[in-house]
């Protein structure tokens, strides 16, 4: 999921429909990246000051 935040493609192996799939069911799964995803918006915004 790290990598989809990132904008990589996903790991060999790995569909993105899976994970799409995977994060419309998995709460914690969803909360994890929401979390994530305001963290690197948040180092986004320090690293311009």
């Amino acid at each position: 999921m790290s990598a989809r935040i990132d904008g990589e493609e996903p790991p060999p192996g790995v569909r993105a429909a899976a994970v799409e799939t995977h994060l419309r069911g998995c709460p914690e799964c969803g909360r994890w990246g929401e979390r994530a995803r305001r963290l690197k918006a948040l180092a986004a915004v320090l690293d311009l000051g």
